[in-house]
């Protein structure tokens, strides 16, 4: 994949950048998406059926060792060159914002430090009756842990269907989207919302739009760099250009 020249040149006069990015970065790890893990045991079940208060409320056990086997899922893969670039591009900037809809937490891992998790991190849990996020918790065979301030079942830390996102963190993600000067979509379809508008609101304040993804998208015909393959390929060899 050749870099525009054009793009080059403008991000070498940026100092403000927001990243969105979505399961296609962490597919590149050999990390399952969401709809993708259902194998094995899991195969009978929707993914629909077992990501909701709902589904919890009915079957703590069910949804807890659902998550649990994603959370080994995850651990058992790494963040790749797509991730590390991200950091480095974040090195050289004075305001940059990661936005992302994973929840493998893998940006976090491989270094970045100003990332906002929509739809929250799978390898933390949290009270269910709202104590907030607790730090550390042991698993004990056949049981669903128990928070240790009020003794509530932990559920995973994560947005199921039917629940909000975190006001904070939309908000931020919308502030950043507002204020930078080039928007980056990395890895994502375009169509889960609120997290699709994101790059139109970016091109609507005047922000060039940069869509990094394997195939072409909803957004493809809208951005202002349609770069098409991995992104663990891509993004680095973009950094270099830039800032290398």
């Amino acid at each position: 994949m050749k870099i525009p020249k054009e793009l080059v040149q403008f991000l070498k006069k940026t100092t403000r950048i927001a990243v969105l990015t979505g399961a296609g970065i962490s597919a590149e790890s050999g990390l399952k998406t969401f709809r993708d893990a259902q194998d094995g045991h899991w195969s009978k079940y929707r993914p629909e059926d077992l990501a909701t208060p709902q589904a919890f409320a009915r079957d703590p056990r069910l949804v807890w060792d659902w998550y649990a086997m994603r959370r080994n899922k995850a651990a058992e893969a790494s963040p790749n060159l797509g991730h590390f670039a991200l950091v480095e591009m974040e090195r050289h900037l004075n305001d940059f914002t990661l936005i992302t809809q994973n929840v493998d937490g893998y940006h976090r891992q491989a270094g970045s430090k100003n990332v906002l998790e929509l739809h929250g991190n799978i390898q933390k849990v949290k009270c269910y009756d709202g104590c907030g996020v607790v730090e550390s918790w042991e698993e004990i065979d056949n049981e669903v842990p128990r928070c240790p301030n009020c003794n509530a079942y932990l559920r995973p830390d994560v947005v199921w269907f039917g629940e909000s996102l975190s006001l904070g963190v939309i908000n931020a993600a919308h502030k950043a989207t507002l204020e930078c000067q080039a928007f980056f979509s990395v890895g994502t379809s375009a169509l889960v919302q609120p997290a699709a508008s994101l790059a139109h609101t970016a091109r609507q304040r005047g922000a060039i739009v940069v869509e990094i993804n394997l195939d072409p998208t909803p957004l493809t015909s809208q951005v202002d760099f349609a770069l098409h393959g991995m992104a663990g390929e891509i993004l680095p060899k973009l950094v270099e250009k830039v800032w290398g």
